[in-house]
């Protein structure tokens, strides 16, 4: 796995890289948002990107990066869900093996996107450090080429694709606001605004539950001793080390997010906007509605970073 920082030129290769692969998702408006907030809006729907979210511009564009050789002894990763469903599918686009390890408390919706995707499946207790151990296991039994989630070099240059694309669609932005979990989104991201905005601000919505990476930039170094507590399942992986690293090059400043917030905010979405979103992607607009006051009158592209909803266990009836 490349542990060098990528750059914004790595973006540029990975948007060309994934071209034939990728969907070029659509950007949504809604003035009843905007006079919501007193913000233009424009939405990134990554949530009709392929496999139901943003994360399969980083796993396209690690596993189109491959030598031919490496490539033939197929792909590994740890996966809650949708980098695991994204990794099994471009592994599928280039006729190579892929494993994936997935917690035994998966969301059932994420678990059978993996499935359908063709990937083999490896269960592990729920814990980052069974998920890393029993990934390591498999890469040493069958040579594949480990893609981590967030903090491989590919994958953080894939993602930047997305805002790469936003900033083109919407015509230009004074706020990015983006998901935070393990960072990938947030540092590809940060590559993609100094590449072609550097002014623009880069805000990232994070579970109130799960705020390691708030800690981590608030310290400037990782803070890894928080145990996550949050509906958003996407958001509980740890921030990576290269991730903190684009982060606070870029100066992203975190916004941390009651669940009950998010949840409300994912019905809005629903209700307005009428696209289906999950909690880890809801929690963007839910930090927007909470420093409304700071964007007033502003530009603020929202990265609706998946969609992969297990419709028989909303977040609002379990609160119910």
């Amino acid at each position: 796995m490349p542990s060098q920082l990528p750059t914004f030129d790595d973006v540029i290769d990975a948007a060309a890289r994934i071209a034939p692969h990728a969907q070029l998702t659509p950007v949504l408006t809604s003035r009843t948002l905007d006079a919501l907030t007193g913000a233009r809006l424009f939405f990134k729907a990554e949530h009709l990107q392929r496999v139901g979210a943003f994360k399969f511009r980083g796993a396209c564009n690690a596993v189109w990066s491959l030598q031919a050789a490496t490539a033939a002894r197929g792909v590994v990763t740890h996966s809650s869900g949708n980098h695991g469903a994204a990794l099994a599918l471009a592994a599928r686009t280039r006729g190579i093996p892929c494993h994936v390890i997935v917690p035994d408390n998966a969301v059932a919706a994420k678990r059978a996107s993996i499935e359908r995707q063709g990937a083999v499946l490896h269960l592990c207790a729920p814990s980052i450090e069974a998920r890393e151990a029993m990934c390591a296991q498999v890469q040493a039994e069958t040579g594949a080429e480990l893609v981590h989630p967030y903090a491989d070099a590919r994958v953080i240059a894939g993602q930047g694709t997305a805002t790469l694309e936003l900033l083109a669609q919407s015509g230009g932005l004074d706020v990015v606001i983006a998901p935070l979990g393990g960072g990938g989104l947030g540092a590809g991201t940060a590559l993609a605004l100094h590449g072609r905005a550097p002014q623009a601000e880069l805000w990232l919505a994070e579970p109130a539950g799960a705020a390691d990476g708030a800690a981590s930039l608030a310290a400037g170094a990782l803070r890894t001793d928080i145990v996550p507590d949050t509906v958003c399942d996407g958001l509980r992986g740890k921030l990576g080390a290269p991730n903190l690293a684009l982060l606070l090059a870029h100066r992203a400043q975190a916004v941390t997010v009651e669940d009950a917030d998010t949840i409300a905010a994912m019905q809005l979405l629903w209700q307005v906007l009428k696209q289906v979103v999950e909690p880890s992607s809801a929690i963007a607009l839910a930090a927007l509605l909470s420093r409304r006051e700071a964007l007033a009158g502003k530009r603020v592209g929202v990265i609706l970073s998946g969609g992969n909803v297990d419709l028989a266990a909303l977040p609002w009836l379990a609160a119910a």
